[in-house]
């Protein structure tokens, strides 16, 4: 429409010109450069109008869709229609950032960590207890480390059991494609490996002593036994496990602008604070990575 206008101004200019009106064969060289440099001026004033050009490149206009997989207290739980937790207000720091909102979307666990959610475009990103593997950075790419975990046991409390090789000849559950399987199996020589679809579903296998024990990530096992005394951690590994925020293979720009909310809300205070909103404690300095 814009360049239309101006070849119709542009007309009316050479037919009114001093001296007579120009003829159309004459006028044609003028009127093709004048519109070229129309419509470059058009295109440029486009890319310029705002920066949304460079912004994330999201999967629905106006909201920043999370995959997780619930359920995964503290970090993302569905309690009185809503889902909440840890991952979900960090998230929801990014979401205002951009000045959307965050919308989760729940799915299977497997699909989220083989990347296969990505590639489908089901999500912008991934919060959901996540650990940074060699295996997943295959498949997407992480944020820079929000979270320090390790695994842990999860017994009936009064049973001593301080390691996966004293489950010897007794069942120990583990939840499916987690770090706490792949522990499971590297060091259950003589256990009997159970696995579950979801967290939830471990939990309370453990408690209705269906298996002997649990191993998964210390901190949903630590919230789950102030819930149900009967039940006691009875022991950590140190795998030294960091969880990270996935996003889309590429997403530089998405990945890059969670690393700087969660910076900055690490130097002002807001990520204590949701720290101890759901542990009940401020995080050890080791535990700021």
């Amino acid at each position: 429409m814009q360049a239309n206008s101006q070849h119709a101004r542009l007309g009316w200019i050479l037919l009114t010109a001093p001296g007579g009106p120009v003829s159309a064969r004459s006028a044609l060289p003028v009127l093709s450069v004048l519109a070229a440099v129309a419509v470059l001026a058009g295109c440029t004033s486009t890319a310029a109008g705002g920066n949304k050009s460079s912004g994330p490149d999201l999967v629905s206009a106006g909201k920043l869709t999370t995959c997780t997989h619930l359920p995964y207290a503290p970090f993302q739980v569905k309690k009185g229609g809503a889902i909440v937790g840890f991952d979900v207000d960090l998230v929801d720091l990014v979401a205002k950032d951009m000045g959307v909102r965050q919308e989760i979307v729940n799915t299977p666990f497997e699909g989220i960590e083989t990347g296969q959610d990505f590639t489908i475009r089901k999500c912008d990103l991934a919060a959901a207890g996540m650990t940074i593997t060699p295996a997943r950075k295959k498949v997407m790419d992480f944020s820079d480390p929000y979270f320090n975990a390790t695994q842990a046991l999860l017994t009936k409390k009064g049973r001593p059991v301080k390691k996966v090789e004293d489950l010897k000849g007794k069942k120990l559950g583990y939840q499916k494609a987690t770090t706490g399987g792949i522990y499971a199996k590297a060091h259950g020589k003589g256990v009997e490996l159970v696995e579950f679809e979801d967290l939830g579903l471990l939990l309370t296998a453990v408690k209705s002593g269906q298996v002997d024990a649990g191993i998964n990530d210390n901190g949903v096992l630590f919230d789950y036994v102030k819930k149900n005394p009967d039940t006691a951690v009875t022991a950590e590994f140190n795998t030294g496990e960091h969880y990270g925020i996935g996003v889309r293979t590429g997403n530089d720009v998405l990945r890059k602008r969670i690393d700087a909310v969660l910076k900055k809300a690490k130097s002002d205070g807001r990520y204590d604070r949701i720290y101890k909103k759901w542990f009940g404690t401020t995080p050890q300095t080791t535990g700021r990575s």
